[in-house]
């Protein structure tokens, strides 16, 4: 409600194309739309919404993440998205994720809180380009053609820079700072500095509910890297006794460095399974300490377990054989270079071979079902790469084979097995085969490639080549 106007408080995709906008008045909107779908506004639901929200984002991508109302949110990924394959994988992840969720998102990454907060909102694009990303030092100059509405200003005073002709942020920017803080006041000025990154913007945490945490306070800011060490220690020492009180184990850990300018520079680890073990723990937090940056100092630590799961100690004979503890290494591993880079693979009932095999967590139980009977290559490509071939058809295999443009002649071959297409579920495949053949060319690699069809009926394949895997 608007005084006694119903108004339009949010708008889908479908709505926005539809030329509604938020702050529309009800009545024209029903009048441009119709049957157009009316919900009442919630804020207390929404914002609660949006909390829980920030709590799944802080869990899955990021250790320091607030909720930006009244529809977004606002992570820091510093040294959080190589885990996650980089910034645009994490990025369009999420949005993936949050659209099976029934959520519309838009994206942006930038070296500032304002101007991400800017660029998702008026820079980026429902649909065809949802995520917007500038690299660091670019910010004030990425935003300069947005409107002024996009400096988290009140309304009124964006009506009134429209009245003196500023509609632009950058045409703000480029004006004398003084005059415009002297007619506005301050607010205009700080957000200004802070989307051009002259002034900071430190981020308030969310808190997720009945978590285990420990705090250290500081009447002196500290920096050096080993002092940093041992209170990680301290800290993860008391953390371990506290998750032992609950019986559950860590599975994710995040300490946060709370800096003097208000900063938190924070660092996350993750482990196979639950984990209460201060030595190791200690040890997979101190090697991220490099990437700290104290700045002026330290004046307080935050250590967090945002994952945790019941963990129930067993004893088990001297005589029983144990098998080796890989989950030290994993996790090392995975902490380093990122979890999705450390699996194992497991066996998937289907003929087709790049749909029989898909990445598991590496420290899962292995299924038996791997075929045995016809030969694997140790290396099976994502996509198989067209390769050219000299063959008698329908079942002979290539005698020259040429791949990425080097020429090459088969000293010897073994084949065709015939791969029929899973028609009971693509109707594209009812009538596709593949004839694989093994072959050894004459530098002595010993590839897997495949005809597409029978070599007789066009119904069945294109008749081409193809390189799918190689042995070794």
């Amino acid at each position: 409600m608007d005084g006694r106007r119903r108004v339009v408080t949010a708008a889908d995709h479908a709505a926005h194309a539809a030329g509604l906008r938020v702050g529309m008045p009800l009545t024209k909107a029903q009048a441009l739309v119709e049957n157009l779908a009316v919900y009442n506004a919630d804020p207390d639901g929404d914002r609660d919404a949006l909390e829980r929200l920030a709590g799944w984002a802080l869990q899955t991508y990021s250790p320091v993440v607030a909720a930006d109302p009244p529809d977004g949110l606002i992570l820091d990924i510093t040294g959080a998205a190589h885990l996650h394959g980089g910034e645009p994988a994490l990025l369009e992840g999420m949005i993936r994720r949050l659209a099976d969720k029934g959520i519309e998102a838009c994206a942006a990454i930038a070296d500032t809180w304002g101007a991400a907060h800017a660029l998702s909102r008026f820079g980026a694009r429902f649909g065809a380009r949802p995520v917007v990303i500038i690299p660091p030092g670019n910010s004030a100059q990425a935003v300069r053609n947005l409107p002024v509405a996009a400096l988290r200003v009140p309304y009124s005073l964006v009506q009134s820079l429209s009245v003196l002709g500023f509609d632009a942020i950058g045409e703000l920017i480029a004006q004398p700072r003084a005059p415009l803080v002297h007619r506005f006041g301050r607010e205009l000025g700080r957000r200004l500095d802070q989307i051009s990154g002259h002034l900071a913007e430190p981020i308030d945490p969310v808190d997720l509910p009945d978590v285990t945490e420990v705090k250290q306070v500081f009447f002196e800011p500290i920096g050096a890297p080993e002092t940093l060490a041992r209170y990680t220690a301290k800290l993860t020492q008391q953390l371990c006794d506290a998750l032992e009180a609950r019986g559950e184990g860590a599975r994710q850990l995040d300490l946060h460095f709370i800096r003097v300018d208000g900063r938190i520079e924070a660092i996350r680890i993750g482990t196979a399974k639950p984990v209460r073990d201060t030595a190791r723990l200690t040890r997979l937090l101190c090697d991220k300490i490099e990437t700290v940056d104290p700045g002026f100092g330290i004046e307080g630590m935050r250590l967090i377990a945002t994952l945790a799961e019941p963990l129930i100690m067993t004893q088990t004979s001297s005589q029983e054989a144990a098998g080796p503890d890989l989950a030290g290494l994993v996790d090392t591993l995975s902490n380093r270079i990122g979890g999705e880079r450390v699996y194992r693979l497991s066996a998937v009932e289907s003929d087709v071979p790049e749909r029989s095999v898909r990445r598991s967590p590496a420290l899962s139980a292995v299924r038996s079902g791997w075929p045995v009977h016809w030969p694997r290559p140790v290396r099976l490509f994502r996509r198989p790469e067209p390769v050219e071939t000299l063959a008698v058809l329908p079942d002979h295999p290539p005698k020259v084979l040429t791949w990425r443009g080097v020429r090459h002649r088969v000293l010897a071959a073994d084949g065709p097995e015939r791969i029929f297409g899973e028609w009971w579920k693509h109707d594209s495949e009812t009538w596709a085969v593949r004839d694989y053949f093994r072959v050894e060319l004459d530098t002595g690699e010993r590839l897997w490639v495949f005809r597409s069809g029978d070599g007789e009926d066009g119904a069945t394949g294109s008749h081409k080549w193809f390189l799918h895997g190689m042995f070794a």
